[in-house]
């Protein structure tokens, strides 16, 4: 599945304002990127879009060369439990 990249956002739909799904994150400088928030439109939920989203943030983080921290209760909670992200994972 292939996101869109937006302004601080990663989506699924037809732009940024009209996202059926969207991850959004501020710039902290210092090569550090803060998850604020993880939605998913009702008609896409239990098929596991939000992870999605959240792996391409990090495979961008990794690409790009900056680190996560989250605000975002659910990117928090699966950062916090995945193995696979904690080398780009500030907690």
């Amino acid at each position: 599945m292939e996101f869109k990249e937006g302004k601080n956002c990663l989506y699924l739909g037809p732009d940024q304002d009209h996202a059926k799904a969207i991850i959004q994150y501020e710039d902290c400088g210092q090569g550090q990127v803060n998850i604020t928030h993880t939605i998913v439109d009702s008609s896409l939920r239990g098929q596991g879009m939000a992870g999605k989203l959240l792996e391409a943030l990090v495979e961008k983080a990794r690409k790009e060369g900056f680190k996560l921290r989250a605000t975002c209760s659910y990117a928090k909670e699966k950062l916090d439990k995945t193995q696979d992200y904690q080398d780009i994972y500030l907690g």
